[in-house]
């Protein structure tokens, strides 16, 4: 199964465009104020790329799928869309979660401690592709001023559950994958500090 891993896209195409696969992964912030056309948008984009499977979870600007979440959920036909939900795909299992750390107001932010705990407390073992939109503390997660900024408790669900793959994004500047005790962590970040999608999708073969 060849996943393309995508995130951060804030309504815009990666420069480059977006290679072929089997299984198109988004992480979350397809669009950047989370309204109803910026959905539709990002809708329409989706459904005209050519992969059979796109899987995607939502980010902290896509504020449709938390303040409106049944008509965003409807828009987004065609797509598998996750929350603190799991997806079969071909025997690959796929889990997807929208949450990450407090981040000034914007949609899908919880405290630091039981509140993140208790949802990644959710995600079932023997899931081999989780896809969230925060990153776990100490893969892909260091902002421009050197601040580790991702999550423990995600790290430790991460551990008990070793997913295959991690797919997250949210940290632009982190972009890039990482590798610890078999899992792959996959920062799909496509825009950057700048918000320039001059990042490409991260191709990556699930033997």
């Amino acid at each position: 199964m060849r996943l393309v891993c995508l995130s951060d896209t804030h309504g815009m195409e990666p420069e480059g465009g977006v290679p072929p696969g089997d299984v198109l992964v988004h992480a979350g912030d397809l669009t950047t104020r989370g309204t109803r056309p910026e959905v539709e948008a990002a809708h329409a984009w989706l459904a005209a790329l050519p992969h059979r499977h796109k899987v995607v979870v939502a980010g902290n600007h896509d504020w449709a799928f938390e303040r409106d979440a049944t008509w965003a959920r409807a828009t987004m036909t065609g797509v598998t869309y996750l929350e603190d939900a799991e997806a079969l795909i071909d025997g690959i299992r796929f889990w997807g979660s929208p949450w990450q750390p407090w981040f000034f107001d914007w949609a899908f932010n919880l405290q630091r401690g039981a509140e993140l705990a208790a949802k990644w407390a959710q995600i079932p073992d023997g899931v081999d592709v989780l896809i969230t939109h925060g990153p776990p503390a100490g893969h892909g997660d260091v902002t421009w001023d050197g601040r580790g900024v991702g999550c423990a408790d995600l790290l430790e669900a991460v551990q008990r559950v070793r997913p295959r793959v991690h797919v997250f994004g949210h940290i632009h500047e982190g972009y890039g994958t990482t590798e610890s005790d078999g899992t792959t962590f996959i920062n799909a970040s496509t825009c950057d500090l700048r918000y320039r999608p001059v990042n490409p999708p991260i191709v990556y073969e699930l033997v």
